[in-house]
């Protein structure tokens, strides 16, 4: 099984006629997924070709559902727009919503979260700023390599686009049921709690991957629902063991003031909760082949 995105997902992109929405439509049909359209007003009625077959462009995410029956879109919008499309697919009552562009404000975040839960929570958000969700060999949304692990029994759930990918590749042999890349960014929709939740419910995940990084809570958050609500096993990893305090770090904008968001601040939640935490993604990834009995 898998959470959030499965073989049924009926997927558009929004700035699909764009280079990166071309780029990357492309490699999520290669990987298998059901893409039905792309959405770009300004060249609503067009088709886009790729390899076996053409896309149409509809002018809103209304359109693009009411004629394909979507139910996932995936934005490749540029940061001033992002706002207003992830509110039109808000209203549009689209079930997944993956906002893959970086450098969205955080007030336009922000307001486009509250919207959505204002309006009763029945869009799903992830990101900005993130590389999408994969349930490897069903269905791809985002720009996670497709190519480097396989369908398994691991779910993983990351704020890292990059250690997303190093870990597929370094448990590949396992495989994985989702992987969840939720966005560095202060303001994101879907949170490492969200994805841990759903795949306590996935009766085929049998282990969780939770990479965190530095600065803010969301990792003792996270630890402190895992001790009181999850009962498969979790192994974690947090990048910024060697980040010097007082100092930006990374895309997230993480900062650590004393002991407060540091990396060993994070492992030590993480423990607490009966959490395996490596000190590298190689020791992370060897932690988890531990408990899987690889």
């Amino acid at each position: 099984m898998a959470i959030f995105l499965d073989e049924n997902s009926r997927v558009i992109v929004a700035g699909m006629t764009g280079s990166e929405g071309l780029k990357h439509t492309k490699r999520m049909l290669a990987a298998g997924t059901n893409v039905v359209g792309g959405v770009n007003p300004r060249k609503a009625g067009q088709e886009v070709g790729f390899d076996d077959r053409s896309l149409p462009v509809f002018g809103t995410t209304a359109d693009a559902m009411a004629a394909t029956g979507a139910d996932v879109t995936v934005l490749f919008v540029p940061p001033p727009f992002v706002k207003d499309a992830v509110i039109e697919a808000v209203d549009a009552g689209i079930g997944l919503a993956v906002v893959i562009t970086e450098g969205v404000p955080v007030h336009d975040s922000a307001y486009f979260w509250a919207h959505a839960v204002a309006t009763g929570g029945q869009t799903r958000i992830i990101g900005p700023n993130c590389p999408g969700v994969i349930s490897p060999g069903k269905a791809n949304a985002g720009i996670i390599p497709a190519d480097i692990t396989k369908p398994g029994a691991i779910g993983l759930v990351s704020k890292s686009g990059t250690l997303t990918y190093q870990l597929m590749h370094e448990l590949r042999d396992f495989g994985f049921s989702t992987c969840v890349g939720i966005g560095g960014d202060p303001v994101i929709g879907t949170t490492h709690i969200d994805a841990i939740e759903a795949f306590e419910a996935d009766p085929e995940t049998e282990l969780i991957v939770l990479i965190g990084e530095i600065g803010g809570d969301a990792e003792e958050r996270a630890a402190a629902y895992v001790r009181e609500h999850v009962t498969k096993p979790v192994v974690g990893y947090v990048a910024g063991f060697t980040a010097p305090e007082g100092k930006t770090m990374g895309h997230a904008g993480a900062i650590v003031s004393g002991s407060a968001g540091t990396a060993a601040a994070k492992k030590q939640a993480l423990e607490a909760a009966g959490i395996a935490v490596g000190r590298t993604p190689s020791e992370t990834a060897t932690l988890a082949r531990e408990i899987l009995g690889g």
